[in-house]
């Protein structure tokens, strides 16, 4: 297959163009949103966890255009990519990336993207940082990469393909931000405004339930409840690896690798082989939770509930799981979702001494929550948060295994080596009612 340099794939005077050199401010929905290195995933999604803002007086120079793609310059990120497309509304990129914007009579733009998540390219920005602490590619690097070129028609063929899986796996996202949204909700109302339904079916607290005061909680909590610990219903950090403890090949998970609580990526560690990370500690059981303590609520923060089998997580994440047989993980992942534990755990890691925002595992057992003595609202509750727990779990399982697909047809669909009745064939072992997602 023939190849050519990236630069040779662009308009004129549009290859190579370094971002605005300005600081981010507050998001603000009447200014332009700002495109920083931290607001692109692993994959080349846009994030929304923080998203900023940015003004200038020549932000028109810097404005994506659709088929546009920005690639990451310096640092551990160096190569990443953006492809921008006009769904994903205005942003104005900043100066750590490079613009690169593509013609479209000479290639398929969105072809670059998928090229750009491929172990090829990949391979390519290693050996062009090998023998540096940090990565560091100019616009001249990057436009002199190598670009495989296949036909436009087995191009315009990969994209169609890939972009309806990649469609399927926004589906469901989509669908788990909706359900973890109502569940979080659900837990707000009941527990912590206390508007649970009362003996009639009412709001308790708006319906003029009795109220009194916790000097624990410095707030009025329902007659007849309780305040409790974490540490009262739940352990943490008991699973770690002893030196009895074998196995040939498992999944590891760094803090890094997750992104607004889903999993970016996991790396594959064979122990007859690999150097073996000194973090690489906890064994993970499907259900149990894992809660960032290093940089929680930024960039990549988090809390994940049944992230996969045979895995081992860093110890940059407490471990969670329940001892009491009334308070299950899938209630305890709601209290922890909760926007005012969010909120308490970040002010305790802005206060910590670490050179970087962190929390102790103590600081999440130390949690004070207030539950009713009543086992029958919990169960009620417990049994919501199950079934969307469980829908959730289902997508996720799917989308790890659409997107292992994905990774694995982008190799031959470049090549030629898939067919439009192979590629059917594949999604049909995926799972039967991915087909009608993947119109090839």
């Amino acid at each position: 297959m023939k190849s050519k340099a990236l630069k040779e794939l662009c308009f004129p005077n549009k290859c190579g163009i370094y971002g605005i050199p300005a600081s981010a401010e507050d998001f603000d929905e009447t200014k332009i949103r700002y495109l920083r290195i931290t607001d692109i995933s692993e994959d080349g999604k846009l994030l929304d966890s923080d998203k900023k803002s940015v003004s200038d007086s020549q932000i028109e120079k810097y404005l994506l255009e659709e088929g546009d793609i920005v690639f990451a310059r310096t640092g551990n990120s160096t190569g990443k990519s953006y492809f921008h497309e006009i769904k994903n509304g205005e942003l104005a990129f900043a100066g750590f990336l490079i613009k690169f914007s593509l013609d479209p009579e000479k290639v398929n733009p969105k072809y670059l993207r998928y090229y750009t998540i491929t172990k090829h390219y990949k391979q390519w920005v290693e050996n062009f940082s090998l023998g540096s602490t940090r990565g560091n590619l100019n616009a001249n690097s990057f436009g002199n990469c190598p670009i495989p070129i296949p036909s436009r028609k087995q191009q315009d063929f990969l994209v169609k393909v890939l972009s309806d899986l990649d469609a399927k796996i926004e589906v469901n996202n989509k669908i788990n931000q909706e359900l973890e949204e109502i569940a979080k909700t659900i837990y707000d109302y009941w527990f912590v405004q206390f508007d649970f339904p009362d003996a009639n079916g009412k709001p308790y607290k708006a319906s003029g339930g009795k109220m009194v005061y916790n000097e624990a909680l410095k707030r009025e909590i329902p007659e007849g409840w309780e305040v409790r610990s974490v540490s009262g219903f739940a352990d943490c950090n008991k699973w770690n690896i002893t030196k009895e403890s074998r196995y040939d090949k498992i999944n590891y998970l760094d803090t890094s690798s997750l992104t607004e609580n889903v999993i970016d990526s996991f790396q594959k560690l064979d122990f007859d082989r690999d150097k073996i990370p000194s973090r690489a500690q906890r064994i993970v059981s499907k259900n149990d939770i894992l809660y960032s303590t290093v940089r929680p609520n930024q960039l990549h923060y988090g809390i994940i509930k049944r992230p996969i089998e045979n895995l081992i997580a860093s110890t940059g994440f407490a471990q969670i799981r329940s001892n009491d047989s009334k308070i299950t993980n899938d209630f305890i992942f709601q209290i922890l979702s909760q926007d005012y534990v969010s909120a308490r755990l970040q002010q305790i890691a802005v206060g910590s001494v670490s050179a970087y925002p962190s929390i102790s595992h103590n600081d999440i057992m130390e949690l004070k929550i207030a539950l009713p003595l009543n086992d029958e609202l919990i169960n009620k509750a417990t049994s919501i948060f199950c079934q969307y727990n469980d829908k959730v779990a289902l997508n996720l399982e799917e989308n790890q295994k659409l997107a292992e697909l994905r990774d694995w047809l982008l190799p031959m669909l470049m090549n030629g080596q898939v067919t439009v009745g192979e590629a059917k064939e594949e999604l049909g072992m995926v799972a039967e009612e991915n087909a009608k997602y993947v119109e090839v």
